[in-house]
């Protein structure tokens, strides 16, 4: 199933936090509008995500130069979800089963644990996830990389931090299959592919490709 570029568009304005100040007031003080302007979108599941959610970052003031922060919007079904992470760039070094070691814990990104908003119930890969705030955490490996999703949000990303009691707040575990890219991508990128009634959460950094996919629950 497609996803019609207007329906798109409205989606990611609706995830995305902007504002405007009104170029006319009326005398009790609300914008003046053309009388032939569209009548306003009902507000949804997607408009609760840019209400809801700003990415925040745990330690402001720290320089962000060398992870940038970042975040992607994920359609699906008649709501989404938004992800909130750190790029990290390659600069050079071997990625995987090097700077990021197979078969180990990985905060799949940089700084503060990769985080997971979502206002509806989604199935992530086979894990149902309950409306909520999560963080996203994986363990690579060469064909394929474990998912995991947990409720724990306000530990620090380095993998040490992930304790028993971290570990414990974990909604579930999903396999998913990884592929290998013939052009390196330089800086850790997240983004969103539609795929049938859903999406796919793709993840990219060096030669390597995984699709987590994600459907209304």
């Amino acid at each position: 199933m497609r996803i019609r570029g207007g329906r798109y568009a409205l989606l990611c304005v609706a995830l995305c936090t902007a504002c405007a100040a009104p170029d006319a007031e009326t005398e009790t003080g609300a914008a003046a509008a053309p009388d032939d302007a569209p009548a306003a979108a009902p507000a949804g599941p997607a408009a609760v995500v840019g209400q809801t959610l700003a990415c925040v970052q745990q330690r402001p003031d720290m320089d962000r130069t060398a992870s940038p922060y970042d975040s992607v919007v994920v359609p699906v079904g008649d709501g989404g979800a938004k992800i909130c992470y750190s790029r990290p760039s390659a600069r050079g070094r071997m990625v995987f089963d090097s700077l990021v070691p197979y078969g180990r814990l990985w905060r799949t990104g940089a700084n503060e644990p990769t985080i997971f908003f979502t206002p509806v119930t989604l199935d992530l890969a086979g894990l149902k996830v309950p409306p909520g705030k999560y963080s996203l955490y994986s363990v690579p490996a060469a064909k394929e990389w474990e998912i995991i999703v947990n409720r724990s949000i306000k530990q620090w990303g380095e993998e040490s931090n992930y304790t028993p009691e971290v570990r414990a707040q974990e909604v579930g575990r999903a396999t998913v299959p990884s592929e290998r890219l013939g052009k390196a991508v330089e800086t850790f990128t997240i983004r969103s592919e539609p795929a049938g009634s859903g999406a796919s959460l793709v993840l990219e950094w060096e030669k390597t490709r995984v699709k987590v996919p994600i459907r209304p629950g």
